[in-house]
């Protein structure tokens, strides 16, 4: 170990005590308007971001423009033969919270078209990144590389208007929208499919022309219509939302925001979790001996898992105090066209018994699955066994609500975001304590 890497090891060793103490002990203690727990903790729970284009109760889950996800499906126009409506529709309806017309929704997805075209570069930048490369950063190189298509940054270069911001900022993300589907197919058969593609179909809606480049026959239509809405927005507070605000917050085009937004998504705590919910599910089977299992041998099972100090996951939620309807969305997908998938039998077992045996364990603050839980189950079925390839679906839907976001922060003219740091000195203070050590700490 380095002279430097040793002295920083020690630095650190003697910083974390005092983290911890005011975590253990004085995390109520206010620092103005909010608390210790809260200024080290992530800022879980402050209210300082405003959004009106999704709101999550803790008791209902998640409302799109105030409509739940039933509502919103029920309400949006759908696509011919299909149980699902148009991803375009959903776009004018979280631009404008108005639920748009069958011809509104229809003059969306011919505007889509129109922007579809990727250029050329992009594929010569994702070809030139050696071919292990994880799927979300080329997902996230492939957006970043199209900056210099900014119409926003040329007329900002130009000169314009602060209340005109908003205009370009549509383009930008409107154009950004409609390519990511096919950017994402394209990486997709790049890496996992012998590198061979398949051209867009100029007749077919946003989710139905991914799921026709990516080569999954029906209903793989109707699941990506379902999954990139279920996963479109989360409010504001989450990473990758809060990561693409906070980046378009100093006037950086959408390009930039979003490639940073899908870096957020891409940590194991935020988007990977679908795959890691997957992995578990699958090593989990393997456990019980296979495809045949009880609700007895599972539930043994589950606190066989929780007695070894490891967790269930996919349940759980930073918010919800309630299943998650994004969960039951996919789940009423599943029990219609796969209810007989071993997989997803085992998914919905785990779904009757789990709830029970964690709040008899008694640790967990809410014992419903959130939407990991199931995500993983549908795509599996359909033959997108590359589990590395989920968080790309999940960035192509968050997309939606994110850009959505910052049109809209533009328009509104909300400022650069800047929260003020303390040091740990200052909460120490604050708490009264000092450095001095915990009393009863040995000498």
């Amino acid at each position: 170990m380095s002279m430097l890497k040793e002295t920083l090891y020690k630095k650190i060793e003697a910083h974390r005590p005092r983290t911890t103490r005011l975590l253990k002990e004085h995390s109520g203690t206010k620092v103005m308007d909010i608390n210790i727990a809260q200024v080290i903790g992530g800022a879980r729970g402050i209210k300082c971001l405003v959004t009106d284009i999704s709101y999550l109760d803790p008791f209902e889950g998640i409302r799109f423009r105030g409509k739940t996800i039933p509502e919103t499906f029920a309400a949006l126009p759908k696509v011919p033969g299909s149980d699902y409506p148009y991803v375009e529709g959903f776009w004018y309806f979280l631009l404008t919270g108005d639920v748009p017309t069958k011809q509104q929704t229809l003059e969306v997805v011919d505007d889509f078209k129109t922007r579809r075209q990727i250029p050329h570069y992009v594929f010569d930048v994702l070809r030139a990144m050696p071919r292990d490369t994880h799927p979300m950063t080329l997902f996230s190189a492939a957006i970043l590389s199209m900056q210099r298509e900014s119409i926003f940054v040329k007329r900002y270069n130009e000169g314009m208007s602060k209340m005109d911001y908003w205009d370009p900022m549509y383009e930008d993300c409107t154009n950004l929208l409609a390519k990511l589907p096919s950017i994402g197919a394209y990486i997709y058969r790049m890496k996992y499919k012998a590198d061979t593609h398949i051209a867009p179909n100029p007749d077919l809606d946003w989710g139905g022309n991914f799921a026709h480049q990516m080569g999954i026959g029906k209903p793989y239509d109707d699941v990506a219509r379902m999954y990139f809405i279920l996963h479109s927005d989360h409010e504001s507070g989450n990473v990758s939302a809060h990561t693409t605000h906070l980046v378009a917050s100093a006037l950086s085009d959408c390009y930039y925001a979003l490639s940073a937004g899908i870096n957020g998504l891409a940590g194991p705590l935020h988007g990977l979790a679908n795959q890691e919910v997957l992995r578990w599910t699958q090593n989990f089977m393997a456990q019980l001996g296979g495809e045949e299992f009880t609700k007895e041998t599972v539930e043994k099972a589950l606190w066989d898992t929780l007695k070894s100090g490891q967790v269930i996951p996919g349940y759980g939620h930073a918010v919800l105090r309630k299943t998650d309807p994004r969960y039951m969305a996919q789940r009423e997908f599943c029990l219609k066209h796969l209810p007989d998938f071993p997989l997803f039998k085992l998914i919905s077992t785990i779904f009757e018994v789990a709830p029970d045996v964690l709040k008899e364990h008694g640790k967990a603050k809410n014992p419903w699955p959130n939407v990991d839980a199931q995500s993983g189950v549908i795509q599996w079925y359909y033959g997108l066994t590359e589990w590395d390839f989920y968080t790309v679906l999940f960035g192509i839907g968050r997309a939606i609500g994110v850009l959505t976001n910052i049109i809209w922060d533009r328009a509104l003219g909300y400022p650069i975001e800047r929260p003020k740091s303390v040091t740990t000195t200052m909460l120490e203070e604050v708490a009264g304590i000092g450095t001095k050590e915990p009393a009863g700490a040995a000498k």
